[in-house]
C-alpha cells in the first residue's frame, strides 16, 4: 500500500520490463500502491509503461512573468529579511531577472546563445548565497564591490557554464548594465515597464509580478522583434514535424491509394530521374586532362566523391525499399524511416545525415539534380565561368582553392598563400550576362547562388536596403 520510487531508469530499462511484468501480472494489488518513475527521455524507453502511466514533466517556466512568479514563489519571508543593508532586496530582484532572462534567451536558439546551457535553480542559489556572503562581509559603510559582484555574475556563477566568448561577452554586458549603484535610481528599469518593484514582503513582489505582461517581446532580452519571428516559425514548424510524426501509420488511407503504392510510385520517379553513377576512370582521366593537381579540381574531385556518395545512398535506399514494399526483404528500421518521411514529404535521416538542410523532400531532391548537373558539366565540359556557390558541400574548402590558386599565380610577385585575403564585389551582372571568366589581371572567380536575410540589394547603388516595403498608416 506504499509508494515506489525507481529514480534515473534511463540506465537500467532492462529492469523496466520486468517491473512492467510484475505490475500487469500480479493477481492482487493493493489499491494506494503507486509506482513514481524518474527518467531522462530514451528512445529506447519501453513504450507499454510510457503509455500506461501518467506522465509529469517539470520544465521553466516561460516567459518572464512565469519565470519570476516561480522564482519568487521558494523565496521565503527569512531570505527577504536575510540582510539589513538596502541593495539586498533589489540585488535579489536584479539577480531573479537576469535568472529568468538567461534561460528564456534558449527559446531563441543561436539568436538567444551561441551554445544551448543548461542554466537551473542551483545557478540562481549560488548566485543569492554570493550576494548574502558579499553584504555581510562589506558592511553599510563600505557599500558594494560592484567590480567582484559583476566578476562573479558574468564569469563565475553564470559564466562558469559559458563556453563561448560571445556568449561570456554578453554575459558580462548584463552583469555591466543591470549591476551598479545606478539599478537603486527610480528612472532605473531592465527594459519599460520592467522595474525593479519595492517592497519589504515576498507578497509585494508577487503582486508587481503579477501585472506585467504575460507575452514578452525580445527586445526585454536585448534582441531585434524579428527574432521573436524566427522562434515563432521555428515552433510552428516543430509542432507541425511532431503532428505528423504521431499520424496513424496504417498501410490503407481508405479508398485511396495505400502509403505503400505511394512511396513506391514516387520511388520510381525518383530513380528514374536519379542521375548514373560517376565512373572513377573517366573522373580520374578528366581530372587528368584538366590538371588533377591543381587546387580548384582537387576540390572538384572531393565534391564529386561526396556527390556520388549521396547518389548511391539514395539508389540503394529506394532500391532496397521497393523489395521491402514487395516483401522480398525485411523492413529495416532505417526503410521503415524512409517510408513515413517520402510519403510525408520530408528527407530520410539516412539522406539528411551525408547531404544538405531542405523545407521538402521535393526542394531537396532537385537541389541534389542540379548540383549534381554543376559538377558533371565542370567535369565534362571543362571550369565554368561561374560557380553556384552554395550548391558545394564544401564552400570554405572552394575559397581556400581559390586562394591557393591565385597565390600559385603571383609567386614571382612574392604573394604568400598566409597574406592572400579573400575581397568580394557585387557585381551589376545577372547569371546570364556572364559568358566569360573574370578578366586575367583581376583573377578570381564569378558566384552566385548566394542570399541575403533580413535585408534586401539595391542593383542600382550597389548597397543594402531594407528588405521590407515601408508602409505608412493614418
Amino acid at each position: 500500500g506504499g509508494w515506489l520510487l525507481l529514480q534515473n531508469c534511463h540506465l537500467g530499462l532492462e529492469f523496466l520490463n520486468e517491473l512492467m511484468d510484475t505490475i500487469t501480472m500480479k493477481e492482487s494489488v493493493n489499491e494506494n500502491f503507486r509506482t513514481w518513475i524518474t527518467t531522462e527521455a530514451h528512445p529506447e524507453f519501453p513504450i507499454n509503461l510510457l503509455q500506461s502511466s501518467i506522465k509529469f514533466t517539470n520544465e521553466p517556466p516561460q516567459g518572464v512573468k512565469a519565470g519570476l512568479k516561480r522564482t519568487y514563489s521558494a523565496v521565503t519571508q527569512d531570505l527577504l529579511g536575510v540582510s539589513k543593508m538596502p541593495q539586498w532586496k533589489p540585488l535579489l530582484y536584479a539577480v531573479a531577472f537576469l535568472h529568468t532572462t538567461v534561460q528564456e534567451r534558449r527559446k531563441f536558439g543561436p539568436l538567444g546563445w551561441n551554445i544551448p546551457y543548461e542554466f537551473n535553480q542551483a545557478d540562481f542559489a549560488a548566485c543569492v548565497q554570493f550576494l548574502q556572503n558579499h553584504l555581510s562581509d562589506v558592511g553599510i559603510k563600505q557599500g558594494v564591490n560592484w567590480s567582484c559582484v559583476r566578476y562573479m555574475l558574468g564569469e563565475v556563477q553564470y559564466g562558469g557554464r559559458v563556453t563561448d566568448d560571445l556568449d561570456k561577452a554578453l554575459l558580462n554586458t548584463y552583469a555591466r548594465v543591470w549591476f551598479g549603484e545606478h539599478m537603486f535610481s527610480e528612472k532605473f528599469c531592465f527594459y519599460k515597464g520592467y522595474a525593479i518593484p519595492k517592497g519589504n514582503t515576498v507578497e509585494d513582489y508577487l503582486q508587481y509580478i503579477e501585472q506585467l505582461p504575460v507575452i514578452d517581446t525580445p527586445e526585454v532580452f536585448g534582441l531585434h522583434p524579428n527574432a521573436d519571428i524566427t522562434y515563432q516559425t521555428n515552433l510552428a514548424n516543430e509542432t507541425f514535424s511532431t503532428i505528423m510524426s504521431i499520424q496513424p501509420k496504417d498501410s490503407s488511407t481508405g479508398g485511396g491509394e495505400t502509403r505503400e503504392a505511394v512511396v513506391q510510385r514516387l520511388a520510381d520517379e525518383m530513380l528514374e530521374k536519379l542521375p548514373p553513377d560517376y565512373n572513377p576512370h573517366e573522373v580520374k582521366a578528366q581530372l587528368q586532362k584538366m590538371g588533377a593537381f591543381q587546387p580548384i579540381n582537387i576540390f572538384l574531385r572531393q565534391e564529386i566523391d561526396r556527390m556520388q556518395l549521396v547518389i548511391s545512398r539514395v539508389r540503394t535506399t529506394l532500391t532496397d525499399l521497393k523489395l521491402a514494399i514487395d516483401g522480398t526483404i525485411i523492413m529495416s528500421e532505417e526503410l521503415q524511416d524512409a517510408l513515413d518521411n517520402i510519403y510525408d514529404a520530408r528527407i530520410p535521416k539516412l539522406w539528411f545525415r551525408i547531404s544538405w538542410e531542405s523545407a521538402t523532400l521535393g526542394f531537396w531532391f532537385t537541389e541534389l539534380l542540379e548540383r549534381n548537373q554543376q559538377f558533371s558539366s565542370w567535369l565534362q565540359d571543362g571550369r565554368p565561368n561561374q560557380f553556384w556557390m552554395t550548391g558545394f558541400f564544401n564552400p570554405q574548402g572552394f575559397l581556400t582553392a581559390m586562394r591557393q590558386e591565385t597565390t600559385r599565380m603571383n609567386l614571382a610577385k612574392g604573394w604568400e598563400l598566409d597574406s592572400v585575403v579573400l575581397y568580394s564585389e557585387v557585381t551589376k551582372m545577372m547569371k546570364e550576362d556572364v559568358v566569360g571568366p573574370p578578366p586575367a589581371d583581376i583573377g578570381g572567380v564569378y558566384i552566385h547562388g548566394l542570399f541575403l536575410e533580413g535585408a534586401g540589394w539595391d542593383r542600382r547603388n550597389s548597397k543594402l536596403i531594407e528588405s521590407a516595403p515601408k508602409v505608412r498608416t493614418e
